[in-house]
């Protein structure tokens, strides 16, 4: 078992409002429990110095390996992503409508824009800083604000054309409000300002808001979870958690943690980036090992794509395929689509039962329907870019993509339980 609990998983998302803080938080309890920080712009060491836990962050994404035991097994890798839908702070978001000082946003990935509405919001994200001390003379600064500063109004029912369905443009309708006024109000100088940044110092910002509702259990037995971002910071959590219980033995743990799933991963540090590749590579090499050794290595390994996944809806039963309803509080969920949109297959999927089996856990199996368009995962994109064969898998939840979402508390120790078992398995494939 790990330690994974709801209550951590509460307390894991609301440290962790945007990808960036996801890595500090994780960054933190690695650290903690004796990882050291790999710099990939530094020359990693080789020999004994390559023997033991370390991490390596790359702008909203993080790697972590223990290869504390024998560094040339073979890798198991739970992958997750650091990003959830949000609304995202223009480069230019000053504007003045009809009185109301606005700030211009935007969604980011696929969020579902009517839960945004009349929520108090918070803004999070990363300061750009020159700093001629700083490599390249620029500094990066976490940057948290968790004040009612934003909030996105709903148009009146009397208003409305259609009662029955107010359709939101994302380029009209998202504007939030933060004061009143016939003249712009400048949130760069106000964010400077707040973080003690000379204004002229202030070169970029990547800023994101975030509803300001805590994480917590609700429910006549307190056995769900409600919170923003569990599509996926629940798989950096229980990810995270069975990396610190796993004990390596035949195969060396990784977790990978990417920024940019929800909008295609194509960046430099997404799952269609480089970054696992050269990652598990530097691996190899630290403990000698040539290209020949790390292309033998891949195709022995294994990596569950963990995101979230759908459980069967109350209000809607009619819109899952029958025959594969998912429980809360039932366990892990193998996903599988005969399209690959899900990595998963024979062989992959009897690997994370095996899992299931030593975790004690009971293993849900899931299929979309077939007239509805299925979501993604880094599971294929992982797959194709590295040739190592990948199972989808995830806990159950409610209300994907919503600003507040819904899960069981019961599944945050089951689905880090069965991760820990997919990386410390304990018979060899």
């Amino acid at each position: 078992m790990t330690a994974a609990t709801a209550q951590g998983l509460c307390d894991f998302i609301d440290m962790s409002p945007s990808p960036f803080h996801v890595c500090a938080t994780v960054a933190g309890r690695l650290r903690d429990a004796g990882y050291t920080e790999r710099a990939e712009t530094d020359r990693w060491p080789s020999g004994a110095g390559a023997t033991g836990r370390f991490f390596t962050v790359r702008s909203g994404s993080l790697i972590a390996w223990d290869n504390s035991a024998d560094p040339r097994g073979p890798f198991r890798i739970v992958g997750g992503h650091t990003d959830s839908p949000n609304l995202r702070v223009k480069q230019h978001p000053d504007r003045v409508v009809a009185g109301w000082q606005v700030v211009a946003l935007q969604p980011y990935g696929g969020a579902w824009l009517n839960s945004w509405l009349d929520r108090d919001l918070g803004l999070s994200g990363r300061l750009s800083v020159r700093d001629p001390g700083a490599q390249g003379g620029v500094a990066h600064w976490l940057v948290r604000l968790d004040e009612p500063l934003l909030r996105v109004p709903q148009l009146a029912i009397h208003l409305a054309e259609d009662r029955g369905s107010v359709s939101l443009d994302p380029q009209r309708h998202l504007n939030a409000v933060w004061g009143v006024g016939d003249r712009p109000r400048s949130l760069a100088a106000y964010v400077a300002e707040r973080f003690g940044v000379a204004r002229d110092d202030l070169l970029s910002a990547d800023l994101m808001t975030h509803d300001l509702t805590p994480s917590c259990l609700i429910g006549v037995d307190e056995d769900l979870v409600s919170a923003p971002r569990l599509d996926n910071q629940g798989t950096c959590y229980a990810g995270l958690e069975a990396l610190l219980a796993a004990q390596p033995g035949d195969y060396l743990p990784v977790l990978a943690l990417f920024d940019h799933e929800e909008v295609g991963s194509t960046s430099d540090h997404g799952a269609q980036s480089d970054f696992l590749l050269t990652t598990l590579e530097r691996i190899v090499s630290g403990w000698g090992g040539d290209r020949e050794d790390f292309l033998r290595l891949l195709t022995a390994s294994m990596v569950a794509s963990g995101d979230m996944a759908h459980a069967t809806h109350p209000n809607y039963p009619d819109r899952h395929e029958p025959g594969h309803l998912i429980a809360v509080n039932g366990g892990p969920v193998l996903k599988v689509q005969p399209n690959l949109r899900y990595a998963t297959d024979g062989r992959t999927a009897a690997a994370f039962a095996l899992a299931c089996r030593q975790a004690g856990v009971p293993l849900q199996r899931y299929e979309h329907r077939a007239d509805l368009p299925c979501g993604s995962t880094i599971g294929p994109m992982t797959a194709a870019r590295t040739g190592i064969p990948t199972v989808d898998v995830g806990a159950p939840q409610l209300a994907m993509h919503s600003a507040r979402e819904l899960m069981g508390a019961d599944d945050v120790g089951a689905y880090s339980a069965a991760l820990a078992a997919f990386l410390a398995p304990e018979v060899a494939s």
